[in-house]
């Protein structure tokens, strides 16, 4: 098995000219026909006892071509590929383009190539990075949050119902003075303020105290689900039979003690502010090693083969999959949900998928130049600690993935961290 000739045909597509010798190809006929034999009737004789000469007298010379073939091929076309040295990021289109016994096989295999990459201006990249200022009202926020866990339902009966509470309210609807369908309930629990009802019916139920019966006069908004009552105005019959207000524990030092691990409000406090800043903080990071990252993007010249973005979006479906799946949820479910095709999910990841291949070969480049190296330390390592992370065996991790691809990931990343490291903060 020889490569004949290597032909550039286009950017990053090669065609290469493929010849097997007419002994090999003996030697695949020969292996095809023993594989095969017991499976084959010749009549007269029982199945696996006819000889090779007598089945391709019965059924043609060319009986076993294609089985042998198909035994010669790995070897023929991935020695070829290394003869060229080539990368590839698919596999060849193949044609046969002659087989006989007497002069072997011929094949050209179309491959696609990882493009040439170049790299402009990565060292010194300038992005901003904006760390967002805490405010009071912020930790508060969180203060209250708190609050809310040991929050306290208490029946009122001193004052009227106001926005916040939670009211018990028979209610019925009417429109031109006929009873609607779906309008009335009894006993109904109503939290004023959260939108639950149409816009004005809310704030209308505020003021009113505990035994009144009152009348509630609202719209519909215009893009209500039922034909009928879009836009109509109506009248609701209310009648107010319990209030029950929110009562938030005190904020001081006992409930701090009671309810945290610190013995102060200042404390805690403190302990949310310093929270806050780190998570600001890391946003910031982010979002400054997101636009260095677009930066080396912009800089980068490539033709990309477009089976590089098909491949990756296939992947990312691939990890939809595999997050859906412990939900008991299949892609084909997640598609009727949704109300999306395959083809509107390959498009929804598109871009994305355009961005992480372009980087990555960026940064593939970027640790060439820079002749960044990952030990065999570096890669054991970090089989260790994939080992740990997925809670599999060493040797486990080293069948599904090579040394050679985890170390090609270790160079990514490490140019990942060189752009970042020399990469300047406005």
């Amino acid at each position: 098995m020889s490569l004949k000739t290597t032909n550039k045909i286009d950017a990053n597509t090669y065609e290469l000219e493929i010849e097997i010798s007419a002994e090999k190809f003996e030697e695949a006929l020969q292996k095809a026909y023993l594989k095969s034999k017991s499976k084959i009737a010749v009549p007269g004789f029982r199945k696996g006892k006819a000889t090779r000469k007598l089945i391709e007298k019965t059924y043609g010379e060319n009986c076993f071509y294609e089985d042998a073939v198909n035994l010669l091929y790995p070897e023929a076309v991935g020695g070829a590929v290394e003869e060229a040295n080539l990368e590839l990021v698919c596999q060849p289109e193949v044609e046969i383009t002659a087989v006989d016994k007497t002069n072997g096989v011929t094949m050209k295999a179309k491959c696609t190539t990882k493009p040439e990459v170049t790299v402009k201006d990565y060292k010194g990249i300038e992005a901003e990075k904006a760390v967002k200022e805490i405010t009071e009202d912020e930790i508060n926020t969180e203060v209250d949050k708190l609050r809310q866990k040991g929050m306290r339902i208490i029946n009122v009966d001193d004052r009227a119902a106001q926005m916040g509470d939670d009211v018990v309210i028979d209610f019925e609807g009417f429109k031109d003075n006929v009873a609607f369908d779906g309008g009335k309930a009894e006993k109904f629990t109503l939290s004023l303020g959260s939108g639950q009802f149409i816009p004005g019916f809310e704030e209308q139920v505020a003021g009113h105290s505990i035994g009144e019966e009152f009348d509630i006069n609202v719209s519909f908004p215009e893009d209500y689900g039922v034909e009928d009552l879009k836009g109509a105005p109506v009248v609701f019959k209310i009648k107010l039979h319990e209030i029950k207000a929110k009562e938030l524990p005190e904020l001081d030092d006992e409930f701090v003690k009671d309810t945290t691990e610190f013995d102060t409000v200042d404390d805690l406090k403190a302990d949310i502010k310093k929270r806050l800043e780190d998570a600001a903080e890391k946003n910031a990071q982010n979002n400054f090693e997101g636009a260095v990252f677009d930066k080396v993007i912009e800089n980068m010249e490539a033709e990309v083969p477009a089976v590089m973005y098909d491949r990756r979006v296939a992947e990312m479906i691939q990890d939809l999959e595999q997050r859906l799946a412990p939900q008991g949820i299949s892609l084909e479910m997640y598609m009727q949900f949704t109300n999306q095709t395959i083809e509107s999910i390959q498009a929804t990841y598109r871009e994305q998928a355009e961005k992480q291949v372009k980087l990555r070969l960026a940064l593939e480049k970027i640790a060439e130049v820079e002749k960044l190296e990952a030990t065999a330390e570096d890669v054991e390592a970090e089989i260790a600690r994939m080992s740990e992370m997925y809670g599999m065996e060493v040797a486990k991790i080293k069948e599904l993935i090579t040394e050679e691809d985890v170390k090609k990931d270790l160079l990514v990343a490490k140019a990942a961290d060189f752009v970042k490291d020399n990469a300047v903060a406005k």
